[in-house]
């Protein structure tokens, strides 16, 4: 019997090219944010191989994050094999600047563009490369409507209900309880009693007001209370989640694996999200959902779902996909080409033939 060969290493980053772009929003987020910066990242290895990749903010940081690529990690990564396995030692490197933030944010270009490189080598779609399981998943309508007069969000709620989607999120957390139970019970109206109603407060409220206010939401048949406090609180979230009944979702500014550790252990989450590019890339969010696996917390990846499906699809587990109205990059003219992943009668499915298929004008 004979010894496998063993497998080629893979050829060395010859270079690494960056691009900082300014996507404005159909609809302002609110009046801090009113564009996606994005930056794009271009990995090519020694054998002349090309990888694309991207870093992403709402509005704030695009900077930073595009002058940590260029100072810190591209020196760092220059020369090192143009393989995502190199991410640990990437993370080490710049740690001194934070081990989540900013940094993990600049590592998501890199590791989405090793990801689409190692796709490409091999001829298929990273969905495809990483094993795929599913081949459509649920979509939730979701939009960031705090803003909105209450006759918009309801247009917008009608809006999700004729577009088929079995599930949807609104937000909360203005000065005004009642204003928000008066929102939340004509949204409910319009969903009729068999659709999802997610809630997501945006980290607006303190233990004291959470208690009283998610309860009083509840009557109104919530599925999750999103964010309910300040992001990094793990106090509050571990006794809120004493307090109340409704499943707590959080992790969209959680940015490692070991904070995802920290939460799931105090018994703090019902619901992770991982937002892939906040986390570092494909590398750490396959770490973060086995963590969620492990301790049987549901899986909700944040945002971005022509990114977040073609990962989602490889999950052993079903897990929903979050549409923000209008906020997708192909329904922001931002890609030189669709991805092929859709979102139709409430479930997302498709994805490109080769690599991740997600490139910028």
């Amino acid at each position: 019997m004979t010894d496998a060969p063993a497998p080629t290493p893979a050829p060395a980053i010859r270079d690494v090219a960056t691009r900082l772009i300014r996507i404005p929003l159909t609809r302002p987020w609110g009046p801090d944010v009113t564009d996606i910066r994005v930056v794009a990242v271009r990995v090519r290895d020694a054998d002349g191989g090309e990888g694309h990749g991207f870093s992403w903010t709402p509005s704030i940081g695009g900077a930073a994050v595009a002058a940590l690529l260029e100072e810190d990690l591209i020196p760092a990564a220059v020369g090192r094999p143009a393989e995502p396995g190199i991410w640990h030692e990437l993370w080490r490197h710049v740690h001194e600047a934070g081990g989540g933030g900013v940094t993990t944010i600049a590592l998501a270009g890199l590791d989405l563009a090793l990801w689409d490189l190692r796709a490409r080598r091999a001829g298929t779609s990273v969905t495809d490369l990483i094993g795929r399981r599913h081949d459509r998943l649920p979509a939730y309508g979701s939009g960031v409507n705090l803003h909105y007069p209450l006759e918009e969000l309801v247009a917008q709620a009608e809006r999700w209900v004729a577009a088929g989607f079995q599930a949807i999120k609104v937000k909360v957390g203005g000065p005004d309880l009642a204003e928000d139970l008066d929102r939340i019970a004509a949204v409910r109206a319009v969903l009729g009693p068999d659709r999802r109603l997610l809630v997501d407060a945006n980290q607006r409220w303190d233990l004291d007001t959470a208690t009283r206010a998610i309860p009083a939401l509840a009557e109104h048949g919530i599925g999750w209370i999103e964010e309910p406090l300040r992001a990094d609180d793990l106090a509050g979230y571990r006794e809120l989640a004493q307090r109340i009944d409704v499943p707590i979702a959080a992790g969209e500014n959680l940015h490692t694996a070991h904070r995802f550790r920290d939460f799931l252990d105090a018994g703090a989450l019902q619901v992770a999200q991982p937002n892939i590019v906040r986390v570092g890339g494909f590398t750490p969010f396959l770490e973060i959902a086995h963590l969620a696996r492990e301790r049987g917390v549901e899986l909700a990846p944040h945002l971005l779902p022509e990114l977040s499906a073609q990962l989602a699809y490889t999950l052993p587990e079903t897990t929903w996909i979050e549409d923000v109205e209008d906020a997708a990059f192909g329904a922001l003219g931002a890609l030189v080409e669709p991805t092929g992943v859709t979102v139709a009668d409430g479930w997302v499915s498709g994805g490109p033939p080769l690599g991740l298929g997600i490139r910028f004008r």
